[in-house]
């Protein structure tokens, strides 16, 4: 098993930005129109992402963030902690070597109390428990100093090849 300090370039660079192919609406840095989180390490097990919502990001009332939107950011940021994590456990570089993709088996998220649309939001998600194929993550969602949603997700490794359509994952737009 690697040490965090053989990877240290790889906590000054986000999760997202060492994943090729990676068009997610939510985390993928191909995807200018998405939101283009940005997750790093925070410790051994954990792993944080700030993300700062917009306008258009709101739900009913105009000062609280949507909770698709909540949820989306949770659930990108806990697929990619597991995706650095399995690279980790194997002792590669994120993005070296052959693919390690991760996709969600299964998130619930409960909401605490509005989350302000005003103000940088922080999402920590904490590694429970991990096997070869499935990563189970804590998170929670906090934004001026009070936890705003709470989260468990199951991400669970796939074979890229089965993403592949007509031989490319996650291909541009045309």
């Amino acid at each position: 098993m690697s040490t965090p300090d053989s990877h240290r370039d790889v906590d000054e660079i986000a999760f997202q930005d060492r994943m090729p192919g990676n068009h997610c609406f939510g985390c993928g840095a191909g995807n200018r129109d998405g939101l283009r989180i940005k997750s790093f390490w925070s410790g051994e097990a954990e792993s944080v992402c700030r993300f700062r919502p917009q306008a258009h990001q709101a739900a009913g009332p105009r000062s609280v963030l949507n909770g698709g939107i909540i949820a989306t950011v949770i659930d990108c940021h806990a697929v990619c902690t597991a995706i650095a994590d399995a690279y980790r456990r194997e002792g590669r570089r994120l993005g070296e070597g052959a693919l390690i993709w991760y996709v969600t088996g299964s998130l619930r998220v409960d909401y605490r109390r509005p989350t302000p649309i005003d103000r940088d939001v922080e999402v920590r998600a904490r590694i429970v428990e991990s096997d070869a194929r499935k990563t189970w993550l804590e998170c929670e969602v906090g934004s001026n100093g009070e936890v705003c949603a709470e989260a468990r997700v199951l991400a669970v490794r796939v074979d890229p090849a089965a993403l592949e359509h007509d031989g490319v994952l996650a291909a541009e737009p045309g």
